[in-house]
């Protein structure tokens, strides 16, 4: 069972059940946080109404299964994308860091010490959420990065393809490990570089759409209106899901012209999750 940050630290994002304080106590006790104190919202599973505010967080860090160095694997995730940026290693108090400061922190097992991603480079993680395994011994970072992850100044620190090394061993190439909407994204994109720069390549619909606006436009609203028929003449499931590729990938291709990536989009999309949908719009219309 995954454990939320919305259950542990207060977000603008979920709001719900009643917050705790982290006391004195816990500063005194680590030695480590310069405040003391401050809010995060009770883990359901060990959140006992009995139990004092102290006592609860103390009880959430000892629920994680940390090894015999008392480390524990983390890994930061794009918020958004879904993209793995890296992985690390953290100790209870590197945890207890990252939930005061919402900044991804780790623990250096070379130096001994803790470390903030971006503390040299600011390129900080922005964490939004914090989730845990079922075996509570390794946890996941959602957020949101400033810049590049990786000190190669790479995305994330996931770009060597086994399958690029083992087919194509006299071929280097950095590949990010991307899910099928970013991969169909970059695919996008270069044929939009190969426009821009001139580039001899093979004739693509994508090329054709980039510089066509006028058949694009047409096109996207053509396939919306064969997404919308699938409901209207009760189509199969299949059909549903052909039209939204088309409506997708159509409307991907008119984002590229506007310099418009998913992840802007989704972000947008995470920040309306905590507003009524009416009221958005009354808000939008209100400021038109």
């Amino acid at each position: 069972m995954a454990i939320p940050l919305p259950h542990c630290i207060q977000t603008t994002i979920v709001p719900r059940r009643n917050f705790v304080v982290f006391p004195r106590s816990l500063n005194s006790r680590f030695g480590y946080i310069k405040k003391t104190h401050f809010q995060v919202l009770a883990c359901s599973s060990v959140a006992d109404k009995g139990l004092s505010s102290d006592k609860r967080v103390e009880t959430l860090l000892d629920s994680v299964k940390w090894d015999d160095k008392g480390l524990a694997v983390a890994i930061a995730q794009n918020v958004d994308t879904g993209a793995i940026l890296m992985q690390g290693f953290i100790n209870r108090v590197a945890l207890a860091t990252t939930i005061s400061s919402r900044k991804a922190t780790f623990y250096s097992r070379s130096r001994k010490q803790l470390w903030i991603k971006g503390e040299t480079s600011s390129n900080f993680i922005n964490v939004h959420d914090i989730f845990l395994d079922c075996d509570r011994d390794s946890i996941i970072y959602l957020g949101k990065p400033d810049g590049p992850t990786c000190h190669t100044g790479a995305e994330t620190c996931y770009f060597s393809s086994v399958s690029n090394i083992v087919e194509n061993s006299q071929v280097e190439k950095d590949l990010l490990a991307m899910t099928t909407l970013y991969s169909l994204e970059s695919t996008i994109s270069e044929r939009k570089t190969e426009i821009v720069r001139n580039l001899e390549s093979k004739s693509s619909w994508t090329k054709k759409l980039l510089l066509d606006e006028k058949l694009l436009c047409s096109k996207v609203r053509e396939e919306a209106d064969e997404l919308c028929r699938t409901l209207e003449d009760n189509e199969d499931k299949s059909r549903a899901a052909s039209e939204m590729a088309d409506v997708l990938y159509h409307s991907m291709v008119l984002l590229a012209l506007k310099d418009v990536k998913m992840e802007d989009v989704f972000e947008v999309l995470r920040k309306r999750f905590s507003k009524s949908g009416i009221e958005e719009k009354k808000s939008r219309n209100s400021q038109n």
